[in-house]
């Protein structure tokens, strides 16, 4: 029984060890301050908590309201809004909900393709699919790696969705919201914003503001540009309060999950006091690994509009054997990526492109000359064709210096393998 204990714990070493001495670029993830860790051990992640603040399902849940009521407070102050609700366990979650407290089956709706960079939460095979939606996909732009605008509003006027979704997996640019909104009000249509890539960006105040152009609904996972636990969040006027709340639990959500409730709580008073820092420094490192990795003639897309406005960048690598060779490769060097379709791919398993975020490396203390060894390092590889091994030690070399969370209170080891878990 040790020995099949130790198997798993071994490997879980592993893991730390491995992200210690990475580069990880994955654009959807991140990491939590040890404030946060430490709650998402404790016996919170043991209990249940159906139902609202102050009116459960179970006894003992006296000061789990307390926490949910901070959570859900903060989250207000921090995004101006009106109703929040903390309880969605995921991003994919928090958009079902959403899609069902807003539509009926049978419903028309628009979103993004996934082809077209919309996640696959959007597309007609998932959360459309369970709700019998009528999916009509929102025009793009590829050159522009954003919504057609003339087209979106021409199209809502004449397919008039009952909904429409915006937000996106591959997300450089802020989408139309303003003029999606105008269009909306003539045929009666709701919006939802998908915030999941971006929301540490509209916490920062350096992306767009969902609520003040015109969604009704904001959802979004908790751990991407955002430092928080896994988990999801819902932000919308008062006067979908009900349909939003009854969408949730107990429509969508059983039991919620209690200590990532209070891990969001901590991350969005952390977001309160370091947010626009940290944005503007996501932003700014964003930029830099692109023009970096423009520099070293890598085909990023959108050079003419400065590559992006979000964590993400996109790179072309057809060239060089497509995104799912380029990815495996780096991964050799420590260097973590994903493959990512582009909107001309035919198929998801023959990917052109590879997505980078920054977000975590920018969480970890990294700047803009960083960003400019990392391009150097991916093009040895992809370009050069150099040893991953011998790129994998300098890549290791330059973690040395970059072991603790910022921007945060307690500023401790990133990746450290927690003492109190030693078997």
């Amino acid at each position: 029984m040790q020995e099949e204990i130790e198997s798993v714990m071994a490997a879980v070493r592993k893991h730390h060890a491995l992200f210690e001495n990475a580069l990880p670029l994955i654009a959807s993830e991140n990491i939590t301050s040890n404030t946060v860790r430490i709650l998402l051990a404790s016996d919170l992640s043991h209990r249940y908590a159906e139902g609202e603040v102050g009116n459960r399902f179970y006894q003992g849940c006296e000061y789990i309201d307390e926490i949910e009521e901070h959570a859900i407070n903060y989250a207000k102050e921090l995004f101006e809004a009106e109703h929040v609700n903390v309880k969605p366990t995921s991003g994919v979650n928090a958009n079902i909900a959403a899609l069902f407290a807003l539509t009926s089956p049978g419903d028309k709706i628009m979103a993004l393709s996934v082809h077209d960079g919309g996640h696959i939460s959007h597309s007609r095979y998932s959360v459309p699919s369970i709700r019998d939606l009528k999916l009509k996909n929102l025009p793009f732009e590829p050159q522009e790696m954003n919504i057609d605008v003339d087209k979106m509003v021409k199209e809502i006027k004449e397919y008039k969705p009952k909904l429409i979704l915006l937000g996106g997996s591959l997300f450089l640019f802020p989408h139309p919201i303003l003029e999606a909104r105008e269009a909306a009000d003539e045929v009666n249509a709701r919006i939802v914003y998908d915030a999941s890539h971006v929301l540490g960006l509209i916490a920062g105040k350096k992306f767009q503001d969902p609520l003040r152009e015109g969604a009704d609904v904001v959802t979004s996972s908790t751990h991407k540009t955002f430092p928080g636990p896994q988990g999801a969040i819902i932000v919308c006027r008062n006067s979908l309060r009900e349909e939003i709340d009854k969408a949730v639990f107990p429509g969508t959500v059983s039991n919620h999950h209690l200590h990532h409730v209070a891990g969001l709580a901590v991350t969005l008073v952390e977001m309160k006091h370091f947010g626009a820092e940290y944005a503007a420094q996501i932003l700014s490192n964003a930029k830099a690994l692109a023009q970096s990795l423009y520099d070293e003639k890598f085909d990023v897309l959108c050079e003419h509009k400065g590559f992006t406005e979000s964590h993400q960048i996109a790179v072309d690598v057809r060239g060089y054997g497509g995104g799912d060779s380029v990815a495996m490769k780096l991964e050799k060097a420590n260097i973590i990526i994903n493959k990512n379709m582009l909107p001309f791919d035919k198929s998801p398993e023959e990917p052109s492109g590879i997505r980078l975020g920054v977000q975590e490396l920018t969480r970890i203390g990294m700047k803009e000359s960083e960003m400019r060894e990392i391009a150097a390092f991916i093009k040895r590889v992809v370009i050069g064709g150099e040893d991953e091994n011998r790129v994998k030690k300098e890549v290791i070399e330059l973690r040395k210096g970059f072991q603790h969370v910022q921007y945060c209170f307690d500023g401790e080891d990133a990746y450290k393998f927690p003492a109190a878990f030693s078997f």
